[in-house]
Protein backbone atom coordinates (compact mmCIF):
# COMPACT_ATOMS: atom_id res chain seq x y z
CA UNK A 1 0.00 0.00 0.00
CA UNK A 2 1.43 3.35 -0.76
CA UNK A 3 -0.67 5.79 1.81
CA UNK A 4 0.43 8.83 -0.01
CA UNK A 5 -0.24 8.00 -3.61
CA UNK A 6 -3.59 6.22 -3.00
CA UNK A 7 -4.67 9.72 -1.47
CA UNK A 8 -3.57 11.78 -4.25
CA UNK A 9 -5.38 9.85 -6.90
CA UNK A 10 -8.38 10.18 -4.54
CA UNK A 11 -7.86 14.06 -3.90
CA UNK A 12 -6.27 16.72 -5.70
CA UNK A 13 -2.13 16.60 -5.07
CA UNK A 14 -2.07 20.05 -3.24
CA UNK A 15 -4.60 18.52 -0.20
CA UNK A 16 -1.65 15.74 0.82
CA UNK A 17 1.72 15.96 1.87
CA UNK A 18 4.61 14.04 2.97
CA UNK A 19 6.14 16.98 3.73
CA UNK A 20 8.67 16.68 6.72
CA UNK A 21 7.77 19.91 8.16
CA UNK A 22 4.00 19.36 7.96
CA UNK A 23 4.34 15.97 9.59
CA UNK A 24 6.14 17.32 12.54
CA UNK A 25 3.21 20.29 12.85
CA UNK A 26 0.79 17.89 13.03
CA UNK A 27 2.81 15.40 15.26
CA UNK A 28 2.03 17.33 18.82
CA UNK A 29 -0.54 19.46 20.36
CA UNK A 30 0.60 21.89 23.24
CA UNK A 31 0.78 19.12 25.61
CA UNK A 32 4.03 17.76 27.40
CA UNK A 33 3.27 14.44 25.60
CA UNK A 34 6.29 12.95 23.24
CA UNK A 35 5.46 13.64 19.54
CA UNK A 36 4.87 11.36 17.41
CA UNK A 37 4.64 11.84 13.62
CA UNK A 38 2.05 10.66 11.09
CA UNK A 39 2.60 9.18 8.00
CA UNK A 40 0.73 11.80 5.53
CA UNK A 41 -1.00 14.98 6.45
CA UNK A 42 -4.54 15.23 4.09
CA UNK A 43 -6.36 18.70 3.91
CA UNK A 44 -10.08 17.96 3.16
CA UNK A 45 -12.40 20.80 1.58
CA UNK A 46 -16.00 19.38 2.07
CA UNK A 47 -18.04 16.24 3.76
CA UNK A 48 -17.25 14.85 0.28
CA UNK A 49 -13.23 14.22 0.67
CA UNK A 50 -13.92 13.11 4.05
CA UNK A 51 -15.79 10.34 3.01
CA UNK A 52 -13.82 9.40 0.56
CA UNK A 53 -10.92 9.12 2.90
CA UNK A 54 -12.43 7.72 5.74
CA UNK A 55 -14.07 4.83 3.56
CA UNK A 56 -10.43 4.04 2.13
CA UNK A 57 -8.76 4.14 5.43
CA UNK A 58 -11.57 1.70 6.98
CA UNK A 59 -10.95 -0.38 4.07
CA UNK A 60 -7.38 -0.81 4.81
CA UNK A 61 -6.99 -0.41 8.68
CA UNK A 62 -5.38 3.30 8.56
CA UNK A 63 -5.48 5.41 12.14
CA UNK A 64 -7.26 9.00 10.94
CA UNK A 65 -6.53 11.36 13.55
CA UNK A 66 -8.84 14.44 12.82
CA UNK A 67 -6.13 17.91 13.67
CA UNK A 68 -7.24 21.94 13.75
CA UNK A 69 -5.28 24.28 15.72
CA UNK A 70 -3.88 21.88 18.07
CA UNK A 71 -3.80 23.54 20.49
CA UNK A 72 -5.38 20.76 23.19
CA UNK A 73 -3.47 20.02 26.49
CA UNK A 74 -3.70 16.07 27.03
CA UNK A 75 -2.16 14.54 23.65
CA UNK A 76 -5.52 14.27 21.97
CA UNK A 77 -4.16 14.70 18.22
CA UNK A 78 -1.12 13.08 18.30
CA UNK A 79 -1.06 10.41 15.92
CA UNK A 80 0.36 7.53 18.43
CA UNK A 81 -0.09 4.50 15.51
CA UNK A 82 0.66 7.14 12.79
CA UNK A 83 -1.73 6.90 9.55
CA UNK A 84 -3.53 9.95 8.40
CA UNK A 85 -3.89 13.70 10.41
CA UNK A 86 -6.86 14.75 8.60
CA UNK A 87 -6.29 19.10 9.12
CA UNK A 88 -9.94 20.50 9.06
CA UNK A 89 -8.72 23.74 8.99
CA UNK A 90 -10.19 24.20 4.98
CA UNK A 91 -13.28 23.65 6.15
CA UNK A 92 -13.42 26.83 7.93
CA UNK A 93 -16.77 28.35 5.79
CA UNK A 94 -19.67 30.16 8.00
CA UNK A 95 -22.84 28.51 6.10
CA UNK A 96 -25.62 30.94 7.43
CA UNK A 97 -26.99 32.89 10.33
CA UNK A 98 -30.85 32.59 11.88
CA UNK A 99 -30.66 36.11 13.59
CA UNK A 100 -34.08 35.46 14.48
CA UNK A 101 -33.34 32.24 15.37
CA UNK A 102 -30.31 32.02 17.24
CA UNK A 103 -28.64 29.76 15.73
CA UNK A 104 -25.12 29.31 12.96
CA UNK A 105 -24.69 26.88 10.74
CA UNK A 106 -20.86 26.79 10.39
CA UNK A 107 -18.21 24.50 9.42
CA UNK A 108 -16.03 22.64 11.88
CA UNK A 109 -12.39 24.55 10.82
CA UNK A 110 -14.04 28.14 11.66
CA UNK A 111 -12.40 29.77 14.47
CA UNK A 112 -14.14 31.24 17.55
CA UNK A 113 -13.01 34.69 16.97
CA UNK A 114 -13.55 34.07 13.09
CA UNK A 115 -16.85 33.37 14.05
CA UNK A 116 -17.69 35.86 16.53
CA UNK A 117 -16.40 38.79 14.13
CA UNK A 118 -19.08 37.66 12.17
CA UNK A 119 -21.86 37.24 14.92
CA UNK A 120 -21.50 41.10 15.81
CA UNK A 121 -23.29 42.63 12.75
CA UNK A 122 -26.07 40.75 13.49
CA UNK A 123 -25.95 41.63 17.51
CA UNK A 124 -25.00 38.04 18.16
CA UNK A 125 -22.23 36.51 19.98
CA UNK A 126 -21.05 32.95 20.74
CA UNK A 127 -20.25 32.14 23.87
CA UNK A 128 -17.63 29.32 24.38
CA UNK A 129 -14.53 30.32 25.49
CA UNK A 130 -11.52 28.32 26.01
CA UNK A 131 -8.09 30.56 26.19
CA UNK A 132 -6.98 29.59 22.84
CA UNK A 133 -9.11 31.00 19.43
CA UNK A 134 -10.28 27.67 19.20
CA UNK A 135 -11.92 25.95 15.82
CA UNK A 136 -16.00 25.04 16.63
CA UNK A 137 -15.00 21.79 15.60
CA UNK A 138 -11.87 21.08 17.87
CA UNK A 139 -14.20 22.61 20.96
CA UNK A 140 -17.17 19.94 20.19
CA UNK A 141 -14.94 17.01 19.86
CA UNK A 142 -13.13 17.65 23.26
CA UNK A 143 -16.95 19.36 24.91
CA UNK A 144 -14.67 22.71 25.50
CA UNK A 145 -16.08 25.31 28.03
CA UNK A 146 -14.28 28.18 29.56
CA UNK A 147 -14.67 31.50 31.37
CA UNK A 148 -18.24 31.72 30.46
CA UNK A 149 -19.11 28.28 31.32
CA UNK A 150 -20.92 29.83 34.74
CA UNK A 151 -23.46 31.43 32.91
CA UNK A 152 -24.25 30.02 29.37
CA UNK A 153 -23.27 26.26 29.86
CA UNK A 154 -20.41 23.96 27.63
CA UNK A 155 -20.32 23.32 23.99
CA UNK A 156 -22.42 20.18 24.24
CA UNK A 157 -25.05 23.15 25.28
CA UNK A 158 -24.65 25.10 22.67
CA UNK A 159 -24.85 22.11 19.68
CA UNK A 160 -28.13 21.98 18.15
CA UNK A 161 -27.06 19.63 15.26
CA UNK A 162 -24.27 17.70 13.77
CA UNK A 163 -23.25 16.22 10.41
CA UNK A 164 -20.93 13.51 11.41
CA UNK A 165 -18.93 11.19 8.89
CA UNK A 166 -18.61 7.62 10.34
CA UNK A 167 -15.58 5.78 9.65
CA UNK A 168 -16.64 3.64 7.24
CA UNK A 169 -17.82 6.50 5.28
CA UNK A 170 -21.43 6.78 6.34
CA UNK A 171 -22.69 10.64 6.82
CA UNK A 172 -25.24 11.10 9.51
CA UNK A 173 -27.21 14.04 11.16
CA UNK A 174 -27.98 14.01 14.47
CA UNK A 175 -30.44 16.69 16.80
CA UNK A 176 -32.15 19.08 14.87
CA UNK A 177 -32.89 23.12 14.50
CA UNK A 178 -35.45 22.94 17.66
CA UNK A 179 -34.66 24.61 21.28
CA UNK A 180 -35.53 20.71 22.66
CA UNK A 181 -36.56 17.29 21.54
CA UNK A 182 -37.73 14.30 23.56
CA UNK A 183 -37.31 12.28 20.29
CA UNK A 184 -34.53 9.28 20.26
CA UNK A 185 -31.08 8.65 21.88
CA UNK A 186 -29.23 12.24 22.49
CA UNK A 187 -26.64 11.67 19.65
CA UNK A 188 -24.99 15.34 20.14
CA UNK A 189 -23.91 14.45 23.60
CA UNK A 190 -22.03 11.38 22.18
CA UNK A 191 -19.99 12.56 19.84
CA UNK A 192 -19.47 15.87 21.58
CA UNK A 193 -16.55 15.36 24.31
CA UNK A 194 -16.08 11.74 21.76
CA UNK A 195 -12.43 13.31 20.56
CA UNK A 196 -12.03 12.18 17.12
CA UNK A 197 -12.60 8.26 18.25
CA UNK A 198 -16.37 7.83 17.09
CA UNK A 199 -16.30 10.19 13.83
CA UNK A 200 -15.76 13.10 11.79
CA UNK A 201 -17.57 16.15 12.82
CA UNK A 202 -18.33 18.19 9.02
CA UNK A 203 -21.18 20.51 9.85
CA UNK A 204 -22.37 22.72 13.19
CA UNK A 205 -25.71 23.94 14.12
CA UNK A 206 -24.81 26.46 17.07
CA UNK A 207 -27.18 28.07 19.83
CA UNK A 208 -25.63 31.67 19.89
CA UNK A 209 -27.07 34.58 21.85
CA UNK A 210 -28.38 38.16 21.94
CA UNK A 211 -24.67 40.86 22.80
CA UNK A 212 -26.00 42.16 26.01
CA UNK A 213 -26.88 45.56 26.61
CA UNK A 214 -24.00 46.67 29.33
CA UNK A 215 -20.89 44.83 30.24
CA UNK A 216 -19.17 45.46 33.09
CA UNK A 217 -15.71 43.52 34.51
CA UNK A 218 -14.20 43.81 38.07
CA UNK A 219 -11.31 42.34 39.81
CA UNK A 220 -11.08 41.82 43.66
CA UNK A 221 -7.35 40.80 45.44
CA UNK A 222 -7.52 38.96 48.05
CA UNK A 223 -4.91 37.49 51.05
CA UNK A 224 -5.07 33.80 50.10
CA UNK A 225 -7.23 31.74 47.44
CA UNK A 226 -9.21 30.45 50.21
CA UNK A 227 -10.40 33.48 50.49
CA UNK A 228 -11.33 33.83 46.59
CA UNK A 229 -13.27 29.99 46.49
CA UNK A 230 -15.13 30.94 49.50
CA UNK A 231 -16.33 34.69 47.62
CA UNK A 232 -17.09 32.38 45.07
CA UNK A 233 -19.42 30.00 47.25
CA UNK A 234 -21.00 33.25 48.58
CA UNK A 235 -21.45 34.98 45.12
CA UNK A 236 -23.30 31.64 44.16
CA UNK A 237 -25.25 31.28 46.74
CA UNK A 238 -26.53 34.61 46.29
CA UNK A 239 -28.20 34.18 42.64
CA UNK A 240 -26.05 36.47 41.05
CA UNK A 241 -25.71 35.86 37.09
CA UNK A 242 -22.14 36.37 36.51
CA UNK A 243 -20.65 36.22 33.16
CA UNK A 244 -17.85 35.34 34.32
CA UNK A 245 -15.83 34.41 37.55
CA UNK A 246 -12.33 32.77 37.19
CA UNK A 247 -9.51 32.50 39.42
CA UNK A 248 -5.99 33.26 39.37
CA UNK A 249 -3.38 32.73 41.96
CA UNK A 250 -0.29 34.97 43.07
CA UNK A 251 2.48 33.32 41.07
CA UNK A 252 0.59 33.19 38.09
CA UNK A 253 -0.68 36.97 38.12
CA UNK A 254 3.18 37.49 39.23
CA UNK A 255 4.07 35.91 35.78
CA UNK A 256 1.36 37.85 34.02
CA UNK A 257 2.79 41.48 34.81
CA UNK A 258 5.88 39.72 33.65
CA UNK A 259 4.81 38.47 30.65
CA UNK A 260 2.39 41.48 29.13
CA UNK A 261 4.34 44.01 31.25
CA UNK A 262 0.96 45.04 33.33
CA UNK A 263 1.00 46.19 37.20
CA UNK A 264 -2.09 44.47 38.70
CA UNK A 265 -1.37 43.34 42.52
CA UNK A 266 0.62 40.25 42.36
CA UNK A 267 -1.90 38.95 44.96
CA UNK A 268 -5.12 35.99 44.52
CA UNK A 269 -7.09 37.46 42.56
CA UNK A 270 -10.57 36.95 41.26
CA UNK A 271 -12.13 38.63 37.95
CA UNK A 272 -15.59 39.40 37.51
CA UNK A 273 -17.89 40.05 33.97
CA UNK A 274 -21.69 40.95 34.13
CA UNK A 275 -24.01 40.85 31.50
CA UNK A 276 -27.25 42.72 31.34
CA UNK A 277 -29.10 46.28 31.51
CA UNK A 278 -27.48 49.02 32.78
CA UNK A 279 -29.37 49.30 36.42
CA UNK A 280 -29.49 45.98 36.78
CA UNK A 281 -25.47 45.46 36.55
CA UNK A 282 -25.22 48.38 39.12
CA UNK A 283 -27.01 46.41 41.58
CA UNK A 284 -24.65 42.89 40.50
CA UNK A 285 -21.55 44.83 41.00
CA UNK A 286 -22.87 46.12 44.35
CA UNK A 287 -23.73 43.02 45.75
CA UNK A 288 -20.60 40.74 45.06
CA UNK A 289 -18.71 44.19 46.17
CA UNK A 290 -20.40 43.55 49.35
CA UNK A 291 -20.01 40.02 49.53
CA UNK A 292 -16.03 40.23 48.49
CA UNK A 293 -15.57 42.16 51.13
CA UNK A 294 -17.03 40.68 53.80
CA UNK A 295 -14.63 37.52 52.81
CA UNK A 296 -11.63 39.45 53.40
CA UNK A 297 -11.41 41.45 49.86
CA UNK A 298 -8.28 43.48 49.95
CA UNK A 299 -9.34 45.65 46.47
CA UNK A 300 -12.13 45.59 44.29
CA UNK A 301 -11.94 47.76 40.72
CA UNK A 302 -14.71 48.11 38.17
CA UNK A 303 -13.89 47.97 34.42
CA UNK A 304 -16.86 49.18 32.22
CA UNK A 305 -14.65 50.40 29.04
CA UNK A 306 -14.05 47.88 26.27
CA UNK A 307 -9.90 48.55 26.06
CA UNK A 308 -9.97 48.07 30.10
CA UNK A 309 -12.27 44.78 30.12
CA UNK A 310 -10.16 43.96 27.52
CA UNK A 311 -6.98 44.17 29.21
CA UNK A 312 -8.34 42.29 32.20
CA UNK A 313 -9.55 39.31 30.58
CA UNK A 314 -6.40 39.24 28.72
CA UNK A 315 -4.23 38.53 31.69
CA UNK A 316 -6.35 35.72 32.30
CA UNK A 317 -6.07 34.21 28.65
CA UNK A 318 -2.47 34.19 28.80
CA UNK A 319 -1.99 33.01 32.03
CA UNK A 320 -0.95 29.61 31.10
CA UNK A 321 1.68 30.52 28.54
CA UNK A 322 2.67 33.58 30.39
CA UNK A 323 3.68 30.92 33.37
CA UNK A 324 5.43 27.98 31.05
CA UNK A 325 7.36 31.64 29.35
CA UNK A 326 9.26 32.10 32.96
CA UNK A 327 10.80 28.81 32.73
CA UNK A 328 12.23 28.18 28.76
CA UNK A 329 13.76 24.87 28.14
CA UNK A 330 11.33 23.38 30.31
CA UNK A 331 7.83 22.20 30.00
CA UNK A 332 4.46 22.35 31.51
CA UNK A 333 2.16 19.85 32.37
CA UNK A 334 -1.47 21.35 32.57
CA UNK A 335 -3.70 19.46 34.11
CA UNK A 336 -7.77 19.97 35.45
CA UNK A 337 -10.34 18.84 37.74
CA UNK A 338 -13.69 19.43 38.48
CA UNK A 339 -15.21 19.24 41.50
CA UNK A 340 -18.28 19.94 43.62
CA UNK A 341 -18.56 23.71 43.85
CA UNK A 342 -18.64 22.79 48.21
CA UNK A 343 -15.47 21.01 47.38
CA UNK A 344 -13.44 23.66 45.79
CA UNK A 345 -11.71 25.02 48.55
CA UNK A 346 -10.42 22.10 49.62
CA UNK A 347 -9.39 20.68 46.16
CA UNK A 348 -7.43 24.07 45.87
CA UNK A 349 -5.64 23.97 48.98
CA UNK A 350 -4.86 20.25 48.38
CA UNK A 351 -3.31 21.18 44.93
CA UNK A 352 -1.22 23.70 46.64
CA UNK A 353 -0.13 21.61 49.43
CA UNK A 354 0.77 18.77 46.63
CA UNK A 355 2.77 21.34 44.79
CA UNK A 356 4.76 22.56 47.90
CA UNK A 357 5.24 19.15 49.18
CA UNK A 358 7.02 18.24 46.16
CA UNK A 359 9.19 20.90 45.97
CA UNK A 360 7.56 21.75 42.48
CA UNK A 361 7.01 24.96 40.47
CA UNK A 362 3.10 25.38 39.53
CA UNK A 363 0.39 27.96 39.63
CA UNK A 364 -3.34 27.40 39.82
CA UNK A 365 -6.09 29.02 37.92
CA UNK A 366 -9.40 28.13 37.71
CA UNK A 367 -13.22 28.66 36.23
CA UNK A 368 -14.58 29.21 40.22
CA UNK A 369 -18.05 29.65 39.41
CA UNK A 370 -18.12 25.53 38.25
CA UNK A 371 -15.75 24.36 40.49
CA UNK A 372 -13.20 23.84 37.48
CA UNK A 373 -9.70 24.75 37.79
CA UNK A 374 -6.07 24.16 36.67
CA UNK A 375 -2.40 23.32 38.20
CA UNK A 376 0.03 23.86 35.89
CA UNK A 377 3.44 22.26 36.75
CA UNK A 378 6.96 23.28 35.33
CA UNK A 379 8.72 20.27 35.00
CA UNK A 380 12.04 19.07 33.11
CA UNK A 381 10.95 16.14 30.97
CA UNK A 382 14.19 15.09 30.29
CA UNK A 383 14.67 14.42 34.29
CA UNK A 384 12.71 11.59 35.38
CA UNK A 385 12.35 12.61 38.80
CA UNK A 386 10.75 15.64 37.78
CA UNK A 387 8.87 13.65 35.32
CA UNK A 388 7.56 11.17 38.47
CA UNK A 389 6.68 14.04 40.60
CA UNK A 390 4.18 15.67 37.76
CA UNK A 391 2.94 12.91 37.28
CA UNK A 392 2.79 11.75 40.99
CA UNK A 393 0.57 15.50 41.43
CA UNK A 394 -1.59 14.59 38.82
CA UNK A 395 -2.84 10.89 40.00
CA UNK A 396 -3.44 12.64 43.52
CA UNK A 397 -5.14 15.31 42.61
CA UNK A 398 -7.30 13.22 40.26
CA UNK A 399 -7.94 10.61 42.60
CA UNK A 400 -9.14 13.77 45.10
CA UNK A 401 -11.50 14.45 42.77
CA UNK A 402 -12.78 11.26 42.49
CA UNK A 403 -13.42 10.78 45.56
CA UNK A 404 -15.61 13.48 45.72
CA UNK A 405 -17.52 13.32 43.46
CA UNK A 406 -15.54 15.24 40.91
CA UNK A 407 -14.26 14.52 37.65
CA UNK A 408 -11.01 13.57 36.29
CA UNK A 409 -10.95 16.70 33.58
CA UNK A 410 -13.92 19.84 33.52
CA UNK A 411 -12.83 20.54 30.24
CA UNK A 412 -9.14 20.08 28.97
CA UNK A 413 -10.20 16.28 27.94
CA UNK A 414 -9.32 12.69 28.41
CA UNK A 415 -6.39 12.51 25.18
CA UNK A 416 -3.62 10.85 26.15
CA UNK A 417 -2.78 12.37 29.18
CA UNK A 418 -6.70 11.03 31.76
CA UNK A 419 -6.99 7.95 29.48
CA UNK A 420 -6.14 5.75 32.79
CA UNK A 421 -8.47 7.34 34.98
CA UNK A 422 -11.78 6.43 32.86
CA UNK A 423 -12.19 3.13 34.44
CA UNK A 424 -11.71 4.14 37.72
CA UNK A 425 -14.01 7.19 37.14
CA UNK A 426 -16.58 5.31 35.18
CA UNK A 427 -16.61 1.73 37.05
CA UNK A 428 -18.53 -0.35 34.88
CA UNK A 429 -19.91 1.62 32.70
CA UNK A 430 -16.65 1.72 30.86
CA UNK A 431 -17.20 -1.66 28.60
CA UNK A 432 -20.50 0.34 27.74
CA UNK A 433 -18.45 3.20 26.23
CA UNK A 434 -16.14 0.66 24.86
CA UNK A 435 -18.84 -1.20 23.23
CA UNK A 436 -20.41 1.70 21.85
CA UNK A 437 -16.74 2.52 20.38
CA UNK A 438 -16.51 -0.70 18.82
CA UNK A 439 -19.97 -0.85 17.37
CA UNK A 440 -19.05 2.59 15.26
CA UNK A 441 -15.60 1.96 14.61
CA UNK A 442 -14.78 -2.00 14.63
CA UNK A 443 -11.80 -1.31 12.80
CA UNK A 444 -10.53 0.98 15.28
CA UNK A 445 -9.16 3.56 12.82
CA UNK A 446 -10.59 6.75 14.71
CA UNK A 447 -8.07 8.30 16.58
CA UNK A 448 -6.73 4.69 18.10
CA UNK A 449 -4.73 4.88 21.81
CA UNK A 450 -7.79 7.49 23.07
CA UNK A 451 -10.65 7.98 25.36
CA UNK A 452 -11.53 4.36 25.95
CA UNK A 453 -8.81 2.32 24.18
CA UNK A 454 -7.66 -0.58 26.18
Amino acid sequence: MNLYADLCGLLRVDQVTQNDTERMRHSHDESYHRPHLPDVVVFPESAADVVAILRYANDRGVPVVPFAIGSSLEGHVIPVRGGISLDMMRMNRIREIRRDDFLVCVEPGVRKDQLNAALKRFGLFFSVDPGADATVGGMAATNASGTTTVRYGVMRDQIRALEVVLPDGRVIHTGSLAAKSSSGYHLNGLFAGSEGTLGVITELWLKVHGLPESVTAARATFSSVAECVDTTVAVMGAGVPVARMELIDEATMRAVNRYRNTSFPEAPTLFFEFHGNASGLQQDVSTVREIAEAEGCASFSIETTEEGRKRLWDSRHVSYLAFRAQFPGKHSLATDVCVPLTELAGAVSYARSLLDEAGMIGGIVGHAGDGNFHAQIIMDPDDPKDVEKAHDITDRLVHYALERGGTCTGEHGVGLGKRAFQPIEHGSSIELMRSIKHLIDPNNIMNPGKLVDD
